[in-house]
């Protein structure tokens, strides 16, 4: 682990390039987090209305010590090995999965990643989906927006119903919490962290899909959970069963959704998520009547968006005070710091 050495030292003006386009920046970096930001560095806007990459990026940003950036700007080989000075980039999520950190490491740059500061909106739009979906709200108002009063439709409730959930992370715990104030029976999957919360039954996958109501993946996306609701999880779900997907779009086989919601199997569908670019749900999918769809709205809440914004300005002053920052996912290989501080102290 790399340690600064920084007795007696100054801070040291950092100047940062944050990469959200103006239209990005008023819902994932607004004016407390950006004023914050500038309370500690020197600050360059991308003021362009798409996101930046590769070379393109790295001229954007230079005379920048620090690129803070959105999850639509990549952290590629070619920005790092292209922007000489940059001493870190700091993404403002969880999800680094579009950054190259071996390409980051191998030109002595520290990557750093935002804390889950999205876990309660994430499950309170998981509770939303699934009464929508129980209870048809979304095609009924769709009628009545269309001019077109709609019959009256049995719905389900949420009460005494198995949720299902794959994975026993942040948001699982939540979602699991809020369940239980509607009196849902819970089932969790998860073989590497078994839930122990009480009132929460671990179970096995088949025995999850058999008896789930509700179907809701969590789980942290990775090559073996790729696909973990295909073909053989639909075929396993009860009929009638409804799926909830706003974690990872990799999670689901869209083409055994779309099969699945063919064959009635599967009565409907709500995704925050999918194969669409910036993980949004696929569009055939989500104009389906039996889909409920969002456009990856899971963290955009001010709370959401502020959290994690604030977190890479907490970030940017411990770099200015010549510390490793929280979030550090490469620190021993931050050389370019390492030099920066030394030639400060």
């Amino acid at each position: 682990m790399i340690e600064a050495k920084n007795q007696g030292k100054r801070d040291t003006v950092l100047r940062v390039f944050l990469t959200h386009t103006p239209e990005m920046r008023g819902g994932y970096y607004a004016e407390t987090p950006l004023a914050a930001l500038r309370q500690v560095a020197e600050v360059t806007l991308h003021e362009g209305a798409l996101p930046l990459s590769g070379a393109a990026l790295a001229a954007a940003a230079a005379g920048c010590h620090c690129i803070v950036a959105d999850r639509a700007t990549p952290g590629t080989a070619e920005t790092f090995a292209a922007a000489s000075g940059l001493l870190a980039f700091l993404r403002v999520a969880v999800d680094i999965s579009t950054i190259d950190v071996p390409a980051a490491s191998a030109a002595g740059v520290l990557v750093t990643q935002a804390t889950p500061g999205f876990v309660d909106s994430v499950a309170e739009l998981a509770i939303g989906m699934m009464i929508d979906l129980a209870r048809g709200v979304s095609p009924l108002a769709g009628a009545y927006h269309a001019g077109s009063p709609p019959g009256s439709r049995m719905g389900t409730q949420l009460s005494g119903k198995t949720l299902g959930l794959i994975g026993w992370g942040r948001i699982a715990r939540r979602l699991a919490e809020l369940a239980q104030a509607f009196r849902m029976h819970i089932l969790v999957h998860d073989p590497y962290n078994p839930p122990d919360q009480p009132g929460v039954t671990a179970a096995s996958l088949d025995r999850l899909l058999a008896e789930a109501d509700f179907l809701v993946p969590l789980a942290v996306s990775t090559p073996e959970t790729r696909h973990i609701v295909g073909t053989t999880a639909f075929a396993a779900l009860k009929p009638g069963a409804l799926l909830v997907n706003l974690s990872r779009g990799e999670l689901v086989d869209e083409a055994a959704l779309a099969a699945a919601l063919d064959s009635g199997r599967l009565r409907g569908a709500a995704m925050d998520v999918g194969s669409a670019p910036d993980q949004r749900p696929d569009p055939a999918l989500a104009a389906r009547p039996n889909v409920v769809a969002t456009p990856h709205i899971g963290g955009l809440t001010p709370e959401a968006a502020e959290h994690q914004a604030m977190d890479t300005v907490r970030q940017v002053a411990a770099l200015a005070r010549g510390e490793m920052p929280p979030g550090a996912v490469n620190p021993d290989a931050a050389l370019r710091l390492r030099r920066h501080w030394q030639g400060a102290a």
